[in-house]
C-alpha cells in the first residue's frame, strides 16, 4: 500500500504506510499492531500492549472524511493520497470545490431571522438565515466557505424563490 496523510481535527499530520496487515510506518517509524474485526464496522486492535477498541462511525468517501470512535472517543480525520498530494503541489487541490457568490431563495417566504452580519467569516454549513414558508420554518445553511459581502433581505422581509438573499465575496 502507498503512503498517506493522515489530518486530525486539531491539524496534526500523520503519515501512515500499512505495509501489511500487522503494521507498517507511522511518521517514518515502524510499528506492529494485532488487528480483528469484532462485527460490521467495529475493530479490536491491540499496539504497543495496548487495547483500543475501534469503531468506524461514518465515512465521506469523495472528500475522504473519516469519523470514528475510539475507547469512546469521537475523532474526525481527513485521508490524503499520493494523488491529493500531487495536486496540491501544483496548486489545483481545490478544483473540486466550487465558490459560490450568491445565495438565492431555495422557495418563497419569509425572513424570520438572520444570524450573520456583512464582513462575517461563515463555513459551509453554518446557518445564515431563517426563512418561513408553508408555516415551517427553514434554517437556510451556506453553501460555501467564505466573507459575507452583503445581504440583500432585512427580517420581516418575504422574499420569491431564487431572488437574492446574500452574496458572498
Amino acid at each position: 500500500m502507498s503512503e498517506v496523510k493522515v489530518v486530525s481535527e486539531d491539524k496534526k499530520e500523520y503519515k501512515v504506510d500499512l505495509q501489511s496487515a500487522e503494521g507498517g510506518l507511522l511518521n517514518g517509524e515502524s510499528f506492529n499492531w494485532d488487528i480483528h474485526q469484532v462485527k460490521d464496522k467495529s475493530y479490536h486492535i491491540i499496539k504497543d500492549n495496548k487495547s483500543y477498541n475501534l469503531e468506524v462511525l461514518s465515512v465521506n468517501k469523495e472528500e475522504k472524511i473519516f469519523f470514528v470512535k475510539v475507547n469512546g472517543d469521537k475523532y474526525k480525520f481527513n485521508v490524503k493520497d499520493q494523488f491529493d498530494e500531487l495536486l496540491h503541489s501544483l496548486g489545483m487541490d481545490n478544483l473540486a470545490s466550487k465558490k459560490v457568490a450568491n445565495l438565492k431563495a431555495p422557495m418563497p417566504g419569509l425572513v424570520l431571522e438572520i444570524d450573520v452580519e456583512v464582513g462575517q467569516q461563515v463555513a459551509k454549513g453554518d446557518a445564515l438565515l431563517i426563512l418561513e414558508a408553508m408555516k415551517m420554518e427553514n434554517v437556510i445553511k451556506s453553501p460555501t466557505d467564505g466573507t459575507i459581502k452583503s445581504i440583500a433581505v432585512s427580517k420581516g422581509d418575504t422574499v420569491e424563490k431564487n431572488e437574492l438573499i446574500l452574496n458572498f465575496s
